[in-house]
């Protein structure tokens, strides 16, 4: 998964058999229905997942021309020390800048699911010296956090491309210090064209036990930007209501 990405590589696409993305991991062989089988004990999300295509959103010198990601670790509350995951890292667009933001006190972990992708992202980490950064290969319902240790979980334009979302926001809830927070950017259109709408957005992650504390819309990153921490409880998998999606995109 995430930087941002609207679009990924066709070489990505060698190593998406489906919507169940792949792992070297024996655990994630899918189950009779075609799912992981660790993600059988959660709802099915009810809608559409994107595809990825691409390990970037734009050049990231057109990005840095609008100041996006100096922009967004502002508005995210990024300061230095922090501890900051960037879950769907990509080519690490984000992850480099972030290592700068929180300077040497701080740490960076840049996490993706697709083992090429952090290969490379490894690569350039040790080519620009990133000594506060690491990376981790996720999977399609778990991002594989370390628990109580992120000041923020940033996800830029990747949260429509979690084929598992109940499964992967449950197992990344504990992953967040206290006062912590989970920071999506996301664009308000249908999952199925690259974006999500903020309701379906607030809904899932709400079903899980997390509370919504705001959303800025006009980034400059595209799209909207919105907070979530962790509530009063985690709820039990057997306790989530999964949001439906009615017909004209909205949960019900």
């Amino acid at each position: 998964m995430l930087g941002g990405r609207d679009a990924r590589r066709s070489a990505a696409l060698v190593l998406l058999l489906g919507p169940a993305l792949l792992s070297g991991c024996d655990s994630l062989a899918p189950a009779s229905s075609g799912r992981p089988d660790t993600a059988e004990a959660f709802p099915r999300a009810d809608r559409p997942v994107a595809p990825i295509i691409s390990t970037r959103w734009s050049t990231e010198e057109a990005r840095d021309r609008v100041n996006e990601a100096e922009e967004i670790m502002d508005r995210a509350g990024i300061a230095p020390g922090m501890t900051v995951a960037d879950i769907g890292a990509g080519e690490g667009y984000y992850t480099v800048r972030l290592a700068t933001r929180v300077g040497p006190r701080g740490r960076v972990l840049g996490q993706d699911i697709i083992a090429e992708v952090i290969d490379q992202l490894g690569q350039r980490v040790t080519r620009e010296n990133r000594d506060n950064v690491s990376v981790k290969l996720g999977t399609p319902d778990d991002p594989r956090l370390p628990e109580h240790s992120f000041d923020r979980v940033l996800m830029v334009h990747m949260y429509h491309e979690i084929a598992e979302p109940y499964a992967f926001l449950w197992r990344l809830y504990p992953a967040l210090k206290s006062g912590g927070q989970v920071v999506v950017v996301d664009i308000d259109r249908p999952t199925e064209h690259h974006g999500t709408p903020p309701a379906l957005l607030r809904c899932e992650f709400e079903a899980i036990g997390f509370r919504f504390v705001g959303m800025e819309g006009r980034t400059a990153a595209g799209g909207y930007l919105a907070r979530f921490e962790p509530g009063e409880r985690r709820v039990e998998p057997s306790e989530i209501r999964p949001c439906r999606l009615a017909r004209r995109g909205r949960p019900g």
